[in-house]
């Protein structure tokens, strides 16, 4: 039965990240390429397991998330579209089953906070995983004087943290900023649709989405 492992060795898949990487680049964008997807399919499969979702579950949910980002190589806007599109001819091409296929290309269709919807607990999984992955090293721009606010907010994130609680049935994405960078209001000014959707994964799971920020429960 083909896996999460036979898409990570996948040579067509890898060429697409990192050309998809490579455009976003070019437009201004922070890191898409290997060390995004690997934190999102590390947090998807953290999510799902801690929930106790069944394996194969859990490993369509990883491919989903190690493919969602291929769709920026055809153009940002609507890429999730896209990547769906994209996936379904790939996963199809190397034997996938088509109702395996249907779960993972759903999940990709709806993680941007354009126009996705937590559709299903892969879709769910993977809206938090790829929403919570702020951070200091995704920031491509070495010129600290010419930061952009998307600049700014990435770059002030000095430690980040998705956890979950399954006693009190909540996520909470902990995050340490450095307010030299970039202020709470900065943060929501770019990621308030991000966070409003995190919240509907969150509750699509059965959980409630809680966003802390230096020891401050912000949602």
């Amino acid at each position: 039965m083909l896996g999460f492992e036979d898409i990570r060795n996948n040579q067509t898949i890898n060429v697409y990240v990192e050309k998809a990487d490579e455009a976003l680049k070019a437009l201004g964008y922070t890191e898409h390429s290997f060390a995004h997807i690997m934190m999102v399919t590390v947090r998807t499969e953290y999510i799902l397991k801690m929930l106790e979702y069944d394996q194969r579950t859990i490993e369509l949910a990883k491919i989903a998330a190690y493919m969602h980002d291929i769709g920026n190589v055809v153009n940002r806007v609507d890429h999730s579209q896209s990547g769906a599109i994209m996936a379904f001819r790939i996963l199809d091409k190397i034997g996938f089953e088509d109702i395996e296929i249907a779960e993972i290309i759903k999940a990709i269709g709806n993680h941007d906070e354009g126009n996705g919807v937590p559709v299903s607990p892969l879709a769910a999984a993977l809206i938090l995983a790829d929403k919570s992955d702020v951070r200091r090293s995704r920031v491509r721009n070495s010129d600290i004087s010419s930061f952009d606010i998307h600049d700014r907010v990435n770059y002030s994130v000095t430690d980040n943290k998705l956890e979950i609680n399954q006693d009190k049935k909540e996520v909470y994405l902990i995050l340490e900023t450095d307010n030299h960078f970039c202020t709470v209001m900065d943060y929501f000014s770019i990621f308030l649709e991000r966070m409003k959707l995190c919240e509907k994964a969150a509750v699509a799971l059965g959980l409630k989405f809680k966003l802390i920020i230096n020891n401050q429960e912000v949602i």
